[in-house]
């Protein structure tokens, strides 16, 4: 199975090489997909000027910011792998985790599966407000879409290609996450999670999200269900 890794980059010039790095380490990778959405603190210009003695790695550039989502969008038209997973790029998640991540793909238990934090049990996640947020979003998909997900929001989704291609994606920021479970539960996938370990950082550290996507997610669970 050849994984493609899906990375959106938006001012992430601290880490965007240490990840990078992370991310080859681990051999099951066939290509890391980078997009630079419009990055303003040298992010895209290091992108650009880094000779990449590794061919699994392909860069791409949005000249304005679009989101999370449209930069996911643009390196999925770009992947030629068997899977495809998510990955930040900050430093939250660990791509050693990328195996056991993919697992029930590879044995044919579902073409989905997610990473939970919540099912890393010594993983620092307090209850503050971005996990209430997350909790709130994922009873919602629950409710919605009769699943049992304990981390709708995690970054670390993963999805067999062709299926994943399949799927009519139109959002642009970070409401990608629910349109993606809701399709995936609307074309019958159970979606299968497994423990990850999980590194959260602070607003102050380069987090961006923010509660009013939180509602953006509700709103979107929402027209998925409808559709």
């Amino acid at each position: 199975m050849k994984l493609s890794v899906l990375m959106p980059a938006f001012n992430e010039r601290p880490t965007i090489d240490v990840i990078i790095e992370k991310v080859l380490a681990e051999d099951l990778v066939h290509e890391l997909i980078i997009v630079d959405d419009g990055s303003t603190d040298g992010t895209r210009e290091f992108l650009k000027t880094r000779a990449y003695s590794e061919p699994r790695v392909q860069v791409f550039l949005h000249e304005l910011n679009q989101g999370k989502g449209a930069a996911i969008r643009t390196a999925l038209e770009r992947a030629s792998g068997d899977i495809a997973i998510i990955q930040d790029a900050d430093l939250e998640y660990s791509p050693s985790d990328y195996a056991a991540v993919i697992q029930p793909i590879v044995e044919g238990v579902s073409k989905v599966s997610y990473g939970s934090r919540v099912l890393g049990g010594e993983n620092d996640y307090p209850l503050d407000s971005f996990r209430a947020g997350s909790y709130v979003v994922t009873q919602a998909a629950n409710l919605l879409f009769g699943c049992r997900l304990t981390d709708e929001p995690t970054c670390y989704k993963a999805f067999e290609m062709d299926f994943l291609k399949s799927l009519p994606l139109e959002s642009v920021g970070f409401e990608l996450c629910p349109e993606l479970t809701g399709w995936a539960r609307k074309r019958g996938q159970t979606i299968v999670e497994v423990p990850i370990r999980y590194d959260k950082r602070s607003i102050e550290e380069g987090k961006k999200i923010r509660w009013r996507d939180g509602v953006i997610a509700l709103w979107t669970l929402l027209k998925v269900r409808v559709k």
